[in-house]
């Protein structure tokens, strides 16, 4: 847990410029909470995502490493009768990066990941519970833009990219799903990132 907290916090203030034999540490933060409320009814919602990376810079412009993903949610339903929902996630593989400096303060990569992902869903409706298990893998290309801020310190930005997935469910009552993502200029993200 301290590892985790430790790489928390070098992410929350870290950045890149990069140098050849240099270690990149970066990831990004995200948490959601919405509430709905109408006539004898409520919904609530939450979720809260990490996405560590460590990697080692070996030539000037290609960096590889490990990254990982560790992810919770939770929606509550309250009618007649109330239901619950969790999810909870973790992912873990290697990452190649390709940057190319476009002068001192911009920089373009784009980052290519691929690993193993596990996912465990809950469902609890009245007194009915059932409990849903399932593993994969994924692969992903994302194209991103760095900022130099001070002193490789720096923001990472994205708009998206090309992503596959698949969950095979233990339970047979669960279909298999195999998901192919083109989500590039439909989603925005911010990470922190910095070079040792």
């Amino acid at each position: 847990m301290k590892k985790m907290l430790l790489i928390a916090m070098l992410t929350v203030f870290g950045a890149m410029h990069a140098q050849k034999g240099s270690v990149l540490v970066m990831g990004s933060i995200e948490y959601n909470s919405q509430n709905a409320s109408a006539t004898n009814s409520e919904t609530k919602s939450n979720s809260f995502v990490f996405w560590p990376k460590v990697g080692y810079q070996f030539h000037e412009n290609w960096t590889a490493g490990i990254e990982g993903g560790i992810g919770t949610s939770k929606n509550e339903s309250r009618y007649a009768e109330s239901s619950e929902n969790k999810s909870n996630v973790f992912s873990v593989g290697g990452f190649l990066r390709y940057s190319k400096p476009l002068n001192e303060t911009f920089s373009a990569y784009v980052d290519l990941g691929s690993g193993y992902q596990n996912q465990k869903n809950t469902s609890i409706n009245g007194p009915i519970s059932t409990v849903n298990k399932g593993n994969g893998f994924y692969v992903g290309l994302t194209p991103a833009i760095f900022i130099n801020v001070h002193k490789g310190f720096g923001l990472n930005f994205n708009i998206g990219g090309l992503g596959y997935n698949t969950f095979n469910n233990e339970d047979d009552n669960y279909n298999d799903s195999k998901n192919f993502n083109f989500s590039f200029g439909k989603a925005f993200s911010v990470g922190i990132s910095k070079n040792f």
